[in-house]
């Protein structure tokens, strides 16, 4: 009997907390938090992640994989780009790194830190971690493509000053990370699903769809993915009313003040990389891999066309192009990753590589 009233607790509390979570954020928006706020907003922040990792796992489990990975990944970033392209609108020319700085960081969370973490938790579990070389080779191929593309060639092009791209050249970078990712879409829900979807040891398709378990009811699933939307704006929204806070404790440390937004991205990112973990425990890698390398290619495919068509609200230049020290760290991380994705199985030691390339993105940040 105490174990039912635990879970109608527990259900009942991943219901409440995005809506909690968004009426804290109507009343906070716009405002200096004192410090007590700031805590119970961090905490009711916190449940948000968890609220829109069960309400995932939930859609995930009706409409099986990959959309289910794709649907968090999309969602998370359509939110974010949102964000990002507000604060660049309001900060005008001050913003002008907003977009490249968010989007590396993305980059590198999600390729480093949420696939080594994931990898971790799998080959600590399981020994060897097993996944689709095909999906998740071509997966990456579209990251690696999309990033040289819209963050290292503004670094090098001449035709504007600064790692800057001319508007024609933002333009046909819009145009073609859209339809790139656009033609992912397509190859990994209909053309080619079966390359995205985990494997056994050896080798065999797990089809969650063909297993015929019990699934949610519709109205349960139409309510987890409204709640999911609500969470997840709740986040998003959460960690930009907490980024004074964590900008004062950034100056206070005499840190760089880009270490914010990676902080904010960390925080954004969670429901990912909660989801990503969860995923590699149950020994579905694929579904890791499937959420890091899927919301990296979201941020950039998503945020550039974004901030094309913003960029006429927008006044001063947009800077792209990245720098030395991280056109070095995006190289290591797609030569770290080929060589992780194309046996289709990881062990403990590609985990620890991914993370000490996250840990030294990490402590760049800090000290670059």
């Amino acid at each position: 009997m105490s174990r039912l009233r635990d879970v109608q607790w527990i259900d009942l509390l991943r219901y409440a907390a995005p809506v909690l979570a968004v009426a804290a954020l109507g009343l906070a928006w716009g405002r200096v938090l004192p410090p007590v706020v700031a805590v119970i907003v961090a905490l009711l922040l916190a449940g948000a992640v968890l609220s829109a990792v069960h309400h995932a796992e939930v859609i995930a489990h009706r409409v099986g994989e990959p959309f289910g990975s794709l649907v968090l990944a999309v969602a998370v970033t359509v939110i974010e780009v949102g964000l990002i392209v507000s604060m660049m609108v309001s900060a005008g020319g001050e913003a002008s790194s907003l977009a490249r700085d968010t989007v590396f960081a993305a980059v590198m969370i999600t390729c480093n830190g949420i696939v080594g973490l994931s990898l971790l938790v799998a080959t600590l579990r399981h020994r060897v971690a097993v996944f689709n070389a095909v999906g998740a080779g071509s997966a990456l191929a579209t990251v690696a493509t999309l990033a040289a593309m819209c963050l290292v060639l503004p670094t090098f092009t001449t035709t504007t000053p600064g790692p800057a791209f001319s508007p024609p050249q933002l333009w046909f970078a819009a145009t073609a990370s859209l339809a790139l990712y656009a033609l992912f879409v397509v190859t990994q829900t209909i053309r080619h699903r079966r390359a995205f979807l985990p494997v056994t040891e050896k080798g065999e398709v797990i089809d969650d769809l063909e297993e015929h378990e019990a699934q949610p009811s519709t109205r349960l699933t139409a309510g987890s993915l409204a709640l999911l939307v609500v969470a997840l704006v709740a986040v998003v929204g959460l960690a930009k009313v907490e980024s004074p806070a964590i900008e004062a404790a950034v100056r206070a440390a005499g840190l760089p003040q880009s270490v914010v937004g990676v902080v904010i991205a960390l925080l954004v990112l969670l429901p990912e990389t909660i989801t990503a973990v969860r995923a590699a425990r149950r020994g579905r890698v694929q579904i890791s891999l499937n959420l890091g390398f899927g919301s990296a290619m979201a941020s950039i495919g998503l945020t550039i066309p974004t901030i094309a068509v913003a960029s006429t609200l927008l006044s001063g230049t947009l800077l792209l192009g990245l720098g030395p020290m991280q056109i070095v760290l995006l190289a290591l991380t797609v030569a770290v990753a080929t060589l992780t994705v194309v046996p289709g199985r990881a062990t403990l030691l590609h985990a620890g590589v991914h993370l000490v390339v996250f840990a030294a993105f990490l402590f760049l940040a800090i000290s670059p």
